[in-house]
């Protein structure tokens, strides 16, 4: 089963980020083959025998703090899950770089979109099968709506934008 892992954050403290490279080698040493990233924020595409999502992320979560000192929350979806995801964009016309989804551990409804309103300027936002896709219209840096989006408000979860989407349906085919 193709599988892809989100890290929350791949900061460390003291100035420290995680390789890469050690996060390949700490998927693989848990017996998942084929183990590729994406670009540097904690992008994780590997294969691995059927199993449910939570076993996962707790094995991942569970190895990442044994080998880097740190808790940190890993949202897991399979293959067909990720281009289902990925399919789902609701703002496909737009610049990859200015759209964002935070992918959720726990499904989000409808009722989130009240939630976010009083934060939201220009933003235009949806949930689309439990996660939340946002249109900044510009930099993300520069809205109030990153303060509401955090996981004491909504939940354990992990943002990544349209692009980064994309080229991880583009790693699992």
């Amino acid at each position: 089963m193709i599988t892809v892992a989100l890290l929350h954050s791949i900061v460390l403290g003291g100035g420290r980020r995680v390789v890469m490279a050690d996060l390949r080698a700490m998927a693989e040493e848990l017996g998942y083959r084929n183990c590729r990233t994406l670009v540097s924020t904690g992008n994780l595409v590997f294969e691995t025998e059927r199993s449910p999502t939570g076993d996962i992320e707790r094995a991942l979560e569970a190895a990442f703090e044994k080998r880097f000192g740190k808790h940190v929350d890993i949202i897991v979806r399979t293959g067909s899950d990720w281009l289902k995801l990925a399919a789902g964009n609701p703002f496909p016309a737009r610049d990859g770089s200015e759209i964002a989804v935070r992918v959720m551990r726990t499904p989000l409804d409808e009722s989130v979109l009240g939630l976010l309103e009083r934060h939201r300027g220009e933003e235009t936002i949806a949930v689309v099968d439990g996660d939340l896709w946002v249109d900044f219209g510009g930099k993300a840096s520069g809205t109030r709506l990153l303060s509401a989006m955090t996981t004491k408000k909504l939940g354990i979860g992990t943002s990544r934008n349209a692009n980064t989407v994309a080229g991880l349906a583009e790693m699992i085919g």
